[in-house]
């Protein structure tokens, strides 16, 4: 069974890393945001360390959208899909490697481009700690629920609107969170509680998120 899941997860991350394109997309998107908002709103320093981490925040959850339709696109097309629903295995384990994978590909950049977007955007090495934290509590969170959105509209054309309509509304309390945490950071003030809130949603996120992205993969098949 678990060669099963090992599979997957080599054949997505393959399957990513051959569709370059796609996968530079999010990341394109995410920097130029970045990059131009500063040029409209002014250089000050001060300015910019105010909306900083709302900025890098929002770019992260529109980016993730761009990236968020081809979870289980490729697979809904070629037949794969219906197959692993076909093969006895539960749904709830395939979809949490694919999640996993999809994790990895789109936001492990993200993160690992964030010195350099916090550079960018004048934040102070106390405000850069919360928000990497933030990141890595919050962006696991995003691809959970995302998937269950992909899900339910993988067999639509385009569904990338509707998965908009879906998501947006669904990511607010974790955008007040995280920024909370990075302005709470910016006055010198703990955030362990912020942090705390984003990781008991990721905790239920991780026990619930599977089983609802199954069901709702089930739901779209039928």
């Amino acid at each position: 069974m678990s060669g099963l899941y090992e599979g997957i997860f080599k054949r997505d991350m393959a399957l990513a890393f051959r569709q370059r394109s796609e996968l530079a997309q999010p990341l394109m998107f995410l920097t130029m945001v970045i990059t131009l908002f500063p040029l409209g709103i002014g250089p000050g320093p001060a300015t910019l360390q105010k909306i900083g981490p709302g900025v890098i925040w929002i770019a992260a959850i529109l980016s993730s959208l761009l990236a968020m339709e081809r979870l289980f696109r490729d697979d809904f097309w070629d037949g794969s899909l219906e197959q692993y629903m076909l093969s006895g295995q539960p749904m709830w384990a395939v979809s949490a490697v694919k999640v996993a994978a999809h994790w990895l590909v789109s936001f492990i950049p993200l993160v690992v481009l964030s010195p350099l977007l916090a550079l960018f955007l004048n934040l102070t090495v106390d405000m850069y700690v919360a928000l990497m934290l933030s990141l890595l509590l919050g962006t696991p969170l995003l691809s959970l629920v995302g998937a269950i959105a992909v899900g339910l509209t993988v067999g639509l054309q385009r569904g990338g609107v509707l998965l908009a309509l879906l998501l947006i509304p669904v990511f607010i309390p974790l955008l007040i969170f995280a920024t909370s945490a990075v302005d709470s950071a910016a006055l010198q003030l703990p955030y362990r509680a912020q942090l705390a809130m984003i990781g008991a949603m990721l905790l239920v996120a991780t026990a619930t998120a599977p089983f609802a992205i199954a069901y709702a993969l089930k739901v779209s098949q039928n």
